[in-house]
C-alpha cells in the first residue's frame, strides 16, 4: 500500500504538469493522425496487393505501434530537464520506494497513450475500420505494454546520458530501422526475402502482426501468441533496466 500510495502522489505530480502543458499530448497525437489521413488513403489502390480487406483495419494497428513506440521513446527529455533542475536530488532525500520513483512517471505516460489509443481507435472507426471490440481492446492492450516498455527504457536513458545531445541521435539510431522492419506502414511480405529474413529478428514487428491480428479477430494466430510474448517480455526488461537506473541513481 505504502509503495502504491508514493507511486500515486509522483503520478499525480507528473500529470498536473502534463494538464498544464497539454501542447505535448497534442504534439504526439498529431503525427498517427496526419499519417492516417494522409497515408491511409494511398494504400487502398494497393489492398489486393498487400492482401487485406479492409485498408484501415490493416493500417490503425500499426499506427498504434508507432504511438506506443515514438510517443514513449521520448519521454526521458522530460526527465533530463528535471535531474537538471534538482527535482531527481530533492526526490533522493525522501524516504520514498525508488522504483515509486520511476512507477508514478510510467503511470502517467500510459495514461497519456491510452488517451492517445482511443482516439485514433475512435477516429478509425469513423473513416470506416472494421474490427471487433474484444481484438480492439487486445490492440491497445499490447500497444500499452509497448508504450510502458519504451517509456521505461527511456527514462533509463535519460539518466544514463544526462543530456538530450547525446539522449536523440541515440533514439533516432533505434528508431530508424525499427520503424522501417517492423512493417508498420508496409507489410513486411511485399519485400524482397533478406529483408523480409532480416525483419524477422525485429520484436516490434511480431507486435505489430499481433496488434493486426487481433484487429481481425484472429486470436488463435502464431504471430498473436508471439507478439503477446514479445510485448511482457519487452515491458519486464524495460521496467527492469529503468528500476535499476533509478535504484542506482537515487543510491
Amino acid at each position: 500500500m505504502r509503495f502504491l500510495r508514493e507511486s500515486f502522489i509522483v503520478f499525480r505530480r507528473q500529470l498536473r504538469m502534463n494538464l498544464r502543458n497539454p501542447a505535448w499530448v497534442l504534439i504526439g497525437l498529431m503525427q498517427p493522425i496526419l499519417y492516417l489521413f494522409l497515408f491511409g488513403p494511398l494504400l487502398k489502390p494497393m489492398a489486393q496487393q498487400l492482401g487485406v480487406a479492409n485498408t484501415w483495419t490493416f493500417f490503425v494497428p500499426g499506427m498504434l505501434i508507432q504511438l506506443g513506440m515514438f510517443g514513449a521513446f521520448f519521454a526521458g527529455f522530460g526527465l533530463i530537464s528535471e535531474w537538471r533542475d534538482g527535482v531527481i536530488e530533492a526526490e533522493r532525500v525522501t524516504p520514498a520506494n525508488r522504483t515509486a520513483l520511476l512507477m508514478g512517471r510510467l503511470w502517467r505516460d500510459l495514461l497519456q497513450l491510452l488517451v492517445q489509443a482511443l482516439v485514433l481507435v475512435g477516429l478509425g472507426y469513423w473513416v470506416g475500420m472494421e474490427a471487433p471490440l474484444r481484438g480492439v481492446v487486445l490492440g491497445v492492450a499490447l500497444t500499452l505494454l509497448v508504450g510502458g516498455a519504451c517509456a521505461a527504457a527511456s527514462n533509463a536513458l535519460a539518466l544514463t546520458t544526462k543530456s538530450e545531445d547525446v539522449m536523440a541521435p541515440v533514439i533516432n539510431v533505434v528508431m530508424m530501422p525499427v520503424l522501417l522492419l517492423s512493417g508498420i506502414l508496409l507489410p513486411m511480405t511485399i519485400g524482397p526475402d533478406w529483408l523480409q529474413r532480416t525483419s524477422d529478428f525485429m520484436p516490434f514487428r511480431w507486435i505489430t502482426d499481433a496488434v493486426r491480428g487481433s484487429f481481425v479477430g484472429d486470436f488463435g494466430a502464431n504471430a498473436v501468441l508471439w507478439g503477446s510474448v514479445w510485448a511482457v517480455g519487452l515491458f519486464a526488461i524495460a521496467l527492469w533496466w529503468g528500476t535499476a537506473t533509478f535504484r542506482r541513481e537515487n543510491a
